[in-house]
């Protein structure tokens, strides 16, 4: 990953953050590291267990921030997130995975949350 994907990616996340906790959210863990991967946020919004998926794209060229959230990467924040729960102990809470995309291409980020976009199954 070349270090201007990186930047993009810490600014997003950094973008998400703000926002989530503007909506109420309490974020409780961000890049947290398990078995074959990082959820980018993990927060409570209410009571609920929130899974966040960040993406953010300077441009549309290869698609939107939200459409890059693909099938695949859905499976793998559904593992992600189980080991997660497993580890803090928290199974049998109510949780739902969010998306939040982020398009960085005008003088202001345009910033969508996608509550329970998709779900475990």
């Amino acid at each position: 990953m070349t270090m201007a994907r990186q930047e993009l990616g810490r600014l997003g996340e950094s973008l998400a953050v703000e926002e989530l906790e503007r909506r109420g959210y309490a974020v409780l863990e961000r890049r947290y590291r398990v078995r074959g991967g990082e959820i980018d946020i993990v927060a409570d919004d209410g009571g609920t267990l929130v899974f966040v998926e960040v993406k953010a794209r300077m441009d549309a060229d290869f698609g939107t921030a939200a459409e890059a959230v693909t099938p695949w990467k859905r499976r793998r924040l559904v593992r992600m997130a189980k080991e997660y729960l497993t580890r803090q102990a928290v199974a049998g809470r109510a949780c739902r995975f969010d998306v939040v995309a982020i398009m960085l291409n005008g003088s202001q980020p345009a910033i969508d949350v996608f509550q329970n976009a998709f779900d475990a199954g």
